[in-house]
């Protein structure tokens, strides 16, 4: 089993220094969850160049979702979680899901 958290954050004010913070702060503490089994994120774009929905999304997987709840609830988890007052007082949209793989 795949478990999710997607987390899909809203348009900053300044998106250079939102997207600097990310990159060298909030993406590196995010790298040191424990268990986490894969954590990507990027910045979204459209095909025809309008503003989309998110500003960047960042996906996380874990083998379970006490896996997920026992690192989020980690000394890392927590200084994540923390950081997030630091850059997304945009906003950020949170969900975790139960992953099916078909393909």
């Amino acid at each position: 089993m795949t478990y999710r958290l997607t987390a899909s954050y809203h348009h900053p004010a300044d998106k250079e220094k939102f997207v600097a913070h990310y990159r060298d702060t909030h993406a590196p503490l995010a790298a040191k969850l424990p268990d986490v089994r894969s954590f990507t994120w990027g910045v979204c774009e459209t095909p025809d160049g309008s503003q989309p929905a998110h500003a960047l999304v960042a996906v996380l997987d874990w083998d379970s979702k006490e896996a997920a709840q026992a690192s989020l609830g980690s000394e890392p988890g927590q200084a994540a979680v923390a950081d997030l007052d630091n850059f997304a007082r945009a906003g950020v949209d949170m969900e975790f899901q139960e992953i099916t793989t078909t393909v």
